[in-house]
């Protein structure tokens, strides 16, 4: 209980009385009033940016969940010094600041960057792709941020599958795909199950991304919410939008406990 003291306090002074305060200001200014929550729900462009924000998300975790699974499959079957060796390609990606990430891909997408260049180069396009500042371009850069939170889960529970049930699929007459299919991915889902989870969370209150390589078109709730702090100073209105994207958030995660762990714990279940 000792050692537990100190982070309990770090939370509870840095995290939950923080939080508390954008509870309270969203509904208290100063008197009682939902007028900002009213707001959001009355006003179409509000709903909208969050609809795209959840639409961004699940197309961000979607990718990283098919990359993710293809890498720690090969991951899996690969030796363990040659694992070791892949997986710090993997890590080495976090030791970059989020933001110079961003400029690189910025350099690679936009019309005179990279990529462009090589196609024109190559004679496959005559004009320049609008690589950038669009819904392409912030789903491929924020899917390349994030693709090492499925590799990892994914990877651990492949790692976990006992070899000898590969084995005995064999024996009994399934290919290498039959196999895959009844054996490998039902009892790898928990991983793809975490792994999504975390991508889809993490991507939904992404900025510096939307900000950067998307376009006015593309703002997502964490921008509206910038935009209300620094812009218009409009600080309960911001509380308001950031709790109801906590509260979007708890329902997922709740969702995720209560449907897919639970299931994937009963035995019997396909």
């Amino acid at each position: 209980m000792v050692l537990l003291g100190p982070p309990l306090v770090f939370v509870l002074l840095f995290f939950l009385v923080p939080l508390a305060q954008v509870i309270w200001g969203s509904f208290f200014t100063p008197s009682f009033t939902l007028a900002h929550y009213l707001r959001i729900w009355n006003t179409p462009i509000y709903l909208q940016v969050f609809g795209r924000t959840l639409y961004v998300a699940f197309c961000t975790a979607g990718l990283c969940v098919l990359l993710g699974y293809a890498a720690a499959l090969f991951l899996a079957q690969c030796g363990a010094r040659t694992r070791q060796y892949l997986l710090l390609c993997v890590v080495i990606p976090f030791f970059l600041s989020m933001l110079i990430r961003n400029y690189i891909w910025m350099a690679l997408l936009q019309r005179a960057g990279l990529i462009n260049n090589l196609l024109l180069d190559l004679g496959v396009i005559e004009q320049p792709l609008a690589l950038m500042y669009n819904e392409f371009g912030m789903l491929v850069t924020m899917t390349n941020m994030l693709l090492p939170y499925t590799i990892f889960p994914i990877l651990s529970a492949l790692l976990a599958i006992p070899p000898e049930l590969h084995d005995a699929s064999a024996s009994l007459g399934a290919g290498r795909l039959r196999g895959f299919l009844r054996v490998t991915l039902p009892l790898s889902m928990p991983g793809v199950a975490a792994g999504g989870l975390l991508v889809f969370i993490v991507a939904l209150g992404f900025f510096i991304t939307p900000a950067l390589v998307g376009g006015p078109k593309q703002m997502m709730i964490s921008n509206l919410i910038d935009f209300n702090v620094r812009e218009v100073l409009n600080w309960p209105f911001a509380f308001a939008l950031a709790n109801m994207l906590l509260w979007v958030t708890l329902a997922i995660y709740y969702f995720y406990v209560r449907f897919v762990e639970r299931r994937g714990a009963r035995p019997g279940l396909p």
